[in-house]
């Protein structure tokens, strides 16, 4: 390092600067390389989680020009890192940086002063697709490498970002099974054990969730604590490192279609620069890829499009490979692909990424202004503000709340007025209402427009049928709101701060306690009720006591059945404000209309003891879906068991089995009728989406596709006459007339039966995400509590023209006794992926009030 220092400088001053320069020089040698620090060459083993991390830390407490944070923790408690790299200049004034981004959002005040772009790298959020944190590594070395003189050069303009794993309890699940399977001598044979791995696979999280899919919903704790992080810095290019199959070439952007409407024609642009960039390494080294296929820019919540949404260039690269692949697998060409060459390639197109952001960096920041300005001041979107009100359940719009709140998404409230008109989701229809006290509003003139206009969109526009994920998401739909989307503008004040929950409290020696149930909430408060032992009944039917009206459903936790307990009182009042919910106290039975509380219609709550069937053969997304809805929404107990369980099995430990989408035909009939034995006797089944395929046509029960022979026999007939049309198609039409038969996502009205127990507390709607097409006649001589009448109970999202016929006339949920148990059929999945907010309450009236 060569410093030239004034003449007058003293020979002191001239030791201490030499002596700083070496002292400076030692510290960077220390820097250890990944073969250096880990004792072996990357791609030669997969690296535990704790490794990878402490390298990032080694490189962070030896390298000046690193500074990593620790941002959370997973379900398992193994910790989340970021590292951020740039120049020393640019490290010296970082937070400037920072809150410079936030000043082009919108979200902070005043002027930019810099001009640096951040690309945020993110690795591994697939757990077995574990290339992406060993080549986290190497791009963290390059970077910081002197004898990269390249890496250095795009530094000086650029911050790079670099998440190493975003789901360490996945890629340590696949790490640790690979590690113990794989062969000393390296075997590439796709049939070796080491390259089947076992269910659930290292793909989804702790909760078996798919966290490329949690983007905007936060469901799960990684997701909370990495989008906070990324709401600090707002990054103006987002890569997202994957896996796809071993005979796949490598995909990069630009993205396929369909690509929503909201994406900008500079986003568009800029991903076809940074493609072409890849592609000249590509072609350079001959190595085979793709673009424009498969990969879409629609679903709001995955790690391209959600960035996208948010500002950035969102991008998705693909190699081939995943958790199949180990450490060499042959591919279908007769080639063996190794983990070294995965990750060269995941490499390259990192490295090549950075390199495009740097030689375009102030026209990227500049666009990325520009994007923020438009959107606060002229949103792109027809609809200009959504007015979102409580109804009877304002519990659910507190849910909504906090959403919004993740997602850095501004609301508020504005003046009561009437007569204003909006497209009205519950009825498909524009329609005149009435802005009221504590109606939320949420306008689109505001720093996350784009995403507030996508997320609350009412019918997104297709520009491919033919897509990746689900087309529809509509938040009103979602949490079961009445919404409105108006298109002008309306003045929000910022949102009065909400009345802090006014305490319940203790007066005298009521006879019981009524509390509400419209959501999951309540579920919650019935949850914690359950497992301290206090008993709880319900009403089955609407009733009257002291003037006021209570729905069917309503709780009603009394002093009788509660005797033994001296804290009745005390500890139900306790449970009630933990939970924040509204109790009355009453000091009478004998009600004013309806049934007394002795009545036996005033059913006593016999606490579920639950068993989840869950491993080969089941989905793990929807296993997962419904043991994070007991551990983390309503904290209350169930027992896990394998299906191969099942034949050996106590079943007299429980009094409810739920059985996730999936195919039980492994099940032998012996198994089976040790099932129906249980049902009978009292047992009460769950079966959510693919399950009720197992009782389908089954003797003894009613679920079928037809309701009678003459539907069946025409069905078959339209069959036939379809498959003779496919099979004289051209080849390349096929894949297109396939999505007649399909439903990607979309939002159906449901008809719901509100005095039943499975309706409870919905007010007689409810709105489904379908997912498939499976159609399911209703029930003869069940309930039929939630059903689709015809056509017209369409809202949004893709349906084949096919499907679409099937879906009228169609059973939703229902319900059918056998013996004294009962079948609880959910056809359409109302857990899907822990967002669907209002499809908790049907599942928790599953559990808690059916069959009691």
């Amino acid at each position: 390092m060569n410093i030239r220092l004034p003449l007058p400088l003293s020979r002191a001053l001239l030791i201490t600067l030499s002596f700083c320069t070496l002292c400076l020089t030692a510290v960077f040698a220390q820097t250890q390389s990944p073969k250096e620090f880990l004792g072996y060459e990357l791609g030669t083993r997969f690296t535990p989680h704790h490794r990878v991390v402490a390298y990032f830390e080694h490189v962070a407490a030896t390298h000046g020009d690193v500074k990593l944070v620790h941002y959370g923790t997973s379900h398992e408690q193994r910790p989340l890192v970021a590292a951020f790299i740039s120049s020393s200049a640019n490290m010296a004034n970082l937070e400037t940086i920072r809150k410079d981004n936030l000043k082009r959002v919108g979200i902070e005040s005043g002027e930019a002063t810099t001009r640096i772009p951040i690309i945020w790298l993110s690795y591994n959020v697939h757990g077995n697709e574990a290339v992406s944190s060993e080549t986290a590594m190497k791009t963290l070395w390059e970077l910081v490498s002197p004898t990269n003189a390249n890496a250095k050069k795009w530094l000086d303009n650029t911050v790079v970002v670099i998440d190493p794993c975003l789901n360490p309890d996945g890629q340590e699940r696949y790490v640790n099974w690979y590690n113990q399977k794989a062969h000393r001598r390296l075997q590439p044979d796709p049939q070796s054990v080491e390259h089947i791995e076992p269910w659930p696979g290292g793909r989804p999280n702790h909760y078996l969730f798919d966290l490329n899919r949690d983007w905007a919903w936060q469901v799960q704790r990684e997701t909370q604590a990495r989008i906070s992080l990324y709401n600090q810095w707002m990054p103006q290019v987002h890569v997202d490192f994957h896996e796809q199959g071993i005979n796949a070439p490598y995909y990069f952007a630009p993205a396929a279609e369909p690509v929503h409407a909201f994406v900008s024609d500079f986003q568009k642009s800029f991903q076809e620069t940074v493609g072409r960039n890849n592609a000249r390494y590509f072609d350079e080294n001959a190595w085979l890829y793709f673009t424009r296929e498969v990969f879409d820019l629609f679903y709001p919540s995955y790690g391209d499009s959600w960035p996208m949404f948010n500002g950035a260039v969102g991008m998705t690269y693909e190699q081939g490979g995943s958790g199949r692949a180990g450490l060499g697998v042959l591919t279908a060409l007769g080639d063996t692909l190794t983990l070294t060459e995965r990750i060269l390639h995941h490499f390259t197109s990192g490295m090549a990424t950075i390199e495009t952001v740097s030689n375009n960096a102030e026209k990227l920041v500049d666009e990325y202004a520009n994007y923020f300005r438009e959107g606060r001041s002229n949103p792109k979107g027809q609809y200009k503000a959504y007015v979102i009100k409580p109804g009877n359940s304002p519990e659910r719009l507190t849910a909504l709340k906090e959403l919004l709140d993740r997602n850095g998404i501004q609301y508020g409230e504005a003046s009561s007025r009437s007569g204003l008109k909006g497209f009205d989701y519950f009825t498909g229809k524009t329609a005149s209402f009435a802005l009221e006290s504590g109606d939320l509003v949420v306008s689109a003139y505001q720093p996350k427009s784009v995403l507030t206009q996508t997320l609350f969109e009412p019918n997104p526009a297709l520009s491919d049928s033919l897509t990746y994920d689900i087309t529809s998401w509509a938040l009103p739909y979602a949490y079961g709101l009445q919404a409105y989307a108006l298109e002008t503008r309306i003045e929000v004040n910022a949102a009065a701060q909400s009345a802090p929950f006014e305490a319940n409290r203790v007066a005298g020696t009521p006879l019981a306690y009524v509390a509400p149930w419209t959501s999951v909430a309540h579920a919650r408060f019935v949850s914690a009720l359950l497992d301290e032992g206090i008993r709880v009944r319900y009403a089955d039917r609407t009733f009257t006591v002291g003037g006021k009206t209570y729905p069917a459903g309503s709780l009603i936790i009394g002093r009788a059945g509660n005797e033994k307990r001296p804290d009745f009182s005390s500890r139900v009042v306790q449970l009630a404000n933990d939970h924040e919910i509204r109790l009355d106290a009453v000091t009478t039975g004998y009600v004013d209309t309806g049934k007394d509380f002795g009545s036996g219609e005033v059913r006593a709550m016999q606490a579920p003891k639950v068993a989840l069937i869950a491993g080969n053969g089941t989905s793990s997304l929807n296993a997962g879906e419904v043991w994070h809805f007991f551990e983390q929404e309503l904290d209350y107990p169930l027992s896990i068991l394998e299906p191969q369980q099942l034949g050996s099995a106590d079943l007299s430990a429980y009094n409810t089995i739920i059985l996730p989408s999936g195919n039980y035909n492994m099940w032998s009939d012996g198994v089976t009728k040790k099932l129906e034995a249980w049902i009978s006797a009292g047992g009460k089944v769950i079966a959510i989406e693919g399950a009720v395929g197992f009782f389908s046509g089954k003797d003894g029960f009613g679920i079928s596709s037809f309701l009678n022979d003459d539907e069946r026999k025409a069905a078959e007939k339209k069959r036939e006459q379809e498959a003779a049309e496919e099979r004289i198609a051209d080849f390349q039409s096929r894949e297109r007339a396939a999505i007649a038969n399909a439903v990607s996502g979309a939002v159906y009205e449901v008809k719901i039966d509100a005095t039943y127990p499975l309706g409870f507390g919905t007010g007689g709607t409810y709105y489904t995400l379908k997912n498939s097409g499976r159609r399911y006649a209703y029930l003869k001589d069940g309930i039929n509590a939630g059903i689709i009448p015809d056509e017209t109970y369409y809202r949004t999202g893709f349906v084949g023209a096919k499907a679409k016929a099937g879906i009228s006339a169609s059973l939703v949920f229902g319900v059918e006794h056998k013996g004294r148990g009962q079948v609880v059929y959910l056809i359409d999945n109302p857990l899907f992926r822990g967002f669907w907010e209002s499809g908790k309450l049907i599942f928790a009236n599953a559990l808690f009030m059916v069959g009691q």
